[in-house]
C-alpha cells in the first residue's frame, strides 16, 4: 500500500504556476480536453448497442438462435468492462492521452473486421476485441477531467463525459434501426467506424494532462518505465483489489453495476415488449429509445442544477469561513438520493404499463424516468469517486466500477427474453423494481457514515 500512497515525482518543477499544469490552461484548451473523451464515450457506447437491430438478420444470415445473435452484443460489453482493468492503470503509468490515441484504431480496425465477417466466429471475435480497445475512453475520460479541473469545478465536465454512456446506447438502436432497413446490418458496424475516424481526427491536437507524466517528460525521464512487478502488483491488479477492498467501491459498483444492467437489459427487453404487444417493425422500436436520451439528458441537467444549488452554494461558504482544501466528498451524493426514488419509480410504472390496453406512450414516459434516475446515481456515484480517491486512484476506482458494470450489463440482456416470455412483462420488470428499492439506501449510507467509512480505507488519498 506503501507504493500507492507514496510515488515520488521524477522531477521538482513549480507546478502551481508551471504553464503545462492543466489547472492553469486557457478555458478553451480545457473545454476542448473535457469534449473530446465524451465524444469517444458516445462513440464507443453507440457502437455497444447499435447492434441490436442488427439481431433478427444475424439470426437469418449465420443460422443461429436469438440467444446465440445475442453474444455479439454481449462480449462487447464484456471488452468495455475487462479493457479498463488495463487501460486505467496504464494511463496513469504512461499517460491518458496515449490512451486514447492507440486504443481507438484499433477499436476501429476490428469494427472493420466485425463488418466485413463472413462466419459468425468471427462476427463474435471482433466484436470482443473491439470492445476491449474501445473501453479507454470510459475510464480515462474520468481521470482526465481529474487532471484538468478542480474538485469545485468538476461537476459540469464530469456530468457531459457520464452522459454518454447513457445517451451513446439509446441512439444506437435508433439510428441501427433505419440502418438496418435501408442497408443492412453490416451497416451498424460502419457507422461506428465513420464516427471513430472522425473523433480521432479531433484528437490530433491532445496533450497530455496527467501529472506524473508531464513533470516525467520535463525531466526527460518518460522512458524511466516502472518495474513490470510493480506495474502488475499495484496498478494492474487495483481496480480488482478495490472491488473487494475498499467498501466505498464496492457499494457505488454494485449500485452503478445494477442501473447498467437495466439499460443494457431494455436494449432487448423494448424489442420483446413493443414487437409482441404493440407489434411495433425494427424502425419503430428503435424510435422507443428517444425518451432514454432525454431522460438521460435531463438527469444530466438535475446533477448540475443540485452541483449549482448545492454543492458550489456550500463550497462557497466553506471557503468563505476561511477553511482550506475541499468540501467533503459526500455533498457530491444529493442527485443519487434523489434519484435513487425516480429509479423504482419508473420500473414499476413500465412494468404495469406496458400493456395492450393501455397506450404505449404511458410506458414511453416511464423509460424516461428511468434514465433520469439511472443518470442521476450513476452521475453522482462517479463524482463521488472521484472526490474520494482523487486523480491518482480515480482512474482506477472507476475502472473498477466500470469491471462490473459492464460484466452485469453484458450478462442481463442474454436471459431477458426467456425472463420476460416465462414471467411477462409486469412481474420481469417488477424484479428490477424490488432490487432498485434494495440498493436505495446506499447514497443515504455515505452521506450519513462516508467519513468514518473512508478514515478506515488505506487507499484513500483525499
Amino acid at each position: 500500500m506503501a507504493d500507492e500512497k507514496k510515488q515520488p515525482e521524477t522531477a521538482v518543477i513549480d507546478w502551481d504556476g508551471d504553464h503545462r499544469n492543466p489547472y492553469n490552461w486557457p478555458t478553451w484548451k480545457r473545454v476542448y480536453h473535457s469534449v473530446l473523451p465524451a465524444i469517444f464515450g458516445l462513440v464507443v457506447t453507440v457502437g455497444s448497442s447499435i447492434y441490436t437491430s442488427a439481431v433478427p438478420e444475424v439470426i437469418e444470415r449465420f443460422h443461429v438462435s436469438e440467444v446465440a445473435a445475442i453474444v455479439p452484443f454481449s462480449v462487447f460489453l464484456v471488452g468495455l468492462g475487462a479493457g479498463p482493468m488495463l487501460a486505467a492503470p496504464l494511463s496513469e503509468n504512461f499517460g491518458r492521452t496515449s490512451s486514447y490515441m492507440i486504443s481507438l484504431p484499433l477499436c476501429a480496425l476490428f469494427t472493420l473486421g466485425a463488418g466485413f465477417a463472413q462466419n459468425f466466429a468471427t462476427l463474435v471475435i471482433c466484436r470482443l476485441l473491439a470492445g476491449i480497445f474501445a473501453s479507454p475512453p470510459l475510464v480515462v475520460g474520468a481521470g482526465t477531467n481529474a487532471d484538468i479541473w478542480k474538485p469545485e469545478h468538476r461537476a459540469l465536465a464530469t456530468t457531459l463525459f457520464a452522459l454518454c454512456p447513457f445517451f451513446g446506447p439509446a441512439l444506437g438502436p435508433l439510428m441501427g434501426g433505419f440502418a438496418v432497413a435501408a442497408k443492412g446490418w453490416r451497416w451498424t458496424q460502419w457507422i461506428i467506424l465513420f464516427f471513430a475516424v472522425f473523433a480521432f481526427i479531433l484528437a490530433l491536437g491532445m496533450q497530455e494532462t496527467y501529472k506524473k507524466i508531464i513533470v516525467a517528460r520535463a525531466a526527460k525521464e518518460a522512458g524511466n518505465t516502472p518495474p513490470l512487478k510493480l506495474l502488475f502488483q499495484v496498478t494492474l491488479l487495483r481496480p480488482a483489489r478495490m472491488l473487494y477492498s475498499e467498501p466505498i467501491v464496492i457499494a457505488w459498483s454494485l449500485y452503478i453495476g445494477f442501473t447498467f444492467a437495466v439499460l443494457y437489459s431494455f436494449f432487448a427487453a423494448f424489442q420483446y415488449v413493443y414487437a409482441t404487444v404493440y407489434g411495433f417493425d425494427i424502425q419503430q422500436i428503435g424510435l422507443t429509445f428517444i425518451p432514454i436520451a432525454v431522460g438521460s439528458l435531463l438527469g444530466s441537467l438535475t446533477v448540475i442544477f443540485i452541483d449549482c444549488m448545492i454543492y458550489q452554494k456550500r463550497h462557497a461558504t466553506w471557503k468563505a469561513q476561511g477553511n482550506t482544501g475541499r468540501l467533503a466528498p459526500e455533498q457530491r451524493l444529493h442527485a443519487s438520493m434523489v434519484g435513487g426514488f425516480g429509479l423504482p419509480v419508473g420500473l414499476f410504472w413500465f412494468a404495469w404499463t406496458a400493456r395492450p390496453e393501455i397506450h404505449w406512450i404511458s410506458s414511453l414516459i416511464a423509460a424516461a424516468v428511468i434514465a433520469w434516475g439511472n443518470m442521476c446515481i450513476c452521475m453522482s456515484g462517479l463524482l463521488y469517486l472521484l472526490d474520494v480517491y482523487d486523480a491518482l486512484l480515480g482512474a482506477s476506482a472507476v475502472a473498477a466500477t466500470s469491471l462490473l458494470r459492464y460484466a452485469l450489463a453484458a450478462a442481463f440482456p442474454l436471459f431477458i427474453n426467456p425472463m420476460y416470455s416465462n414471467l411477462g412483462v409486469g412481474w420481469a420488470t417488477s424484479v428490477f423494481g424490488f432490487i432498485s428499492v434494495v440498493l436505495g439506501p446506499i447514497p443515504w449510507v455515505f452521506h450519513l457514515w462516508g467519513p468514518k467509512l473512508r478514515s478506515r480505507s488505506k487507499m484513500i488519498t483525499a
